[in-house]
């Protein structure tokens, strides 16, 4: 099996890379693969059995202004890639994410569930899964996740454990709830689900259980032998920000009851894995 892995080098990507070593992998470089180029991206597919895309504009706030760029890369590029899979009789993995709702639920949002985004970053990305949908004949996966975080680039965990290590002052937000998620389950979900040849779908990896971000910045501050008390709470009034995000990003995990596959761990056992494997820890 050959894989071209895209956006290998982010923080999911990275992941992703470790959990198929000593596999036939190419991971091109953004500025060796430019996936809004149709050309391009057919060469690069060409004799690859599995394609799998992580690459993505994530600047949620940047996006509301600089929407032709998010579309470019959350769009086209995922299009390009499944019609060049589909064409080549690769396999395609799609990494989507919560953004896709609105986040005004109170239950869980089901992997069926339209999609209805608020923001230009989440129009985007829902507009990929459908793009790439459509030119593969619906045969992919789409993997939807979540707050994430991971020994790989700046993120939330590493930066609160960075803040309170250092005792800066800390204030969270309560009202934004969702799955803490390490990347690292999702990345070895993504190959154990290749590898057992799940049929084609939505699946949500995302680990288990939930919280606000107040809520897991203790946690973290926990984990790290801190005193979580340190972290003060507030709200998403505090903060001013071009894009909206969603109140409650919580995503359901049905998708893989018919599967081998149970939903990831719950989230404070992977922060636990995570904090022993030195994701925490300063580099």
């Amino acid at each position: 099996m050959r894989y071209l892995l895209v956006g290998g080098n982010g923080l999911l990507g990275r992941d992703i890379a470790e959990a198929l070593a000593g596999r036939d992998v190419d991971a091109p470089r953004r500025a060796e693969l430019d996936i809004t180029d149709a050309d391009a991206v057919r060469s690069a597919v060409t004799g690859h059995d599995v394609v799998i895309n992580s690459a993505a504009y994530t600047k949620v706030d940047a996006a509301e202004h600089e929407q032709a760029e998010a579309e470019a890369v959350n769009a086209l590029g995922p299009e390009l890639l499944a019609a060049a899979a589909h064409a080549e009789g690769a396999r395609f993995v799609q990494i989507s994410t919560d953004y896709v709702f609105r986040g005004d639920a109170r239950s869980p949002y089901d992997e069926a569930e339209p999609v209805d985004p608020l923001g230009a970053y989440g129009r985007t990305k829902a507009e990929g899964e459908r793009r790439a949908s459509e030119a593969s004949d619906g045969e992919l996966h789409i993997v939807r996740t979540a707050w994430l975080y991971g020994a790989h680039g700046d993120n939330f965990a590493r930066t609160i454990a960075r803040k309170a290590a250092a005792g800066e002052p800390l204030r969270v937000v309560t009202d934004q709830v969702g799955q803490p998620t390490w990347s690292r389950d999702v990345a070895g979900r993504i190959v154990d689900m290749l590898d057992l040849e799940l049929p084609a779908g939505i699946y949500h990896a995302t680990n288990s259980g939930q919280a606000s971000w107040y809520d897991f910045a203790r946690a973290i501050v926990t984990s790290i032998g801190g005193d979580p008390d340190i972290v003060g709470s507030t709200d998403s009034s505090s903060f001013v920000r071009e894009a909206e995000r969603p109140v409650y990003s919580v995503l359901g995990h049905d998708g893989w009851t018919s599967t081998p596959l149970p939903p990831l761990r719950d989230w404070r056992e992977a922060l636990a894995a995570a904090t022993a494997a030195g994701v925490l820890e300063s580099r």
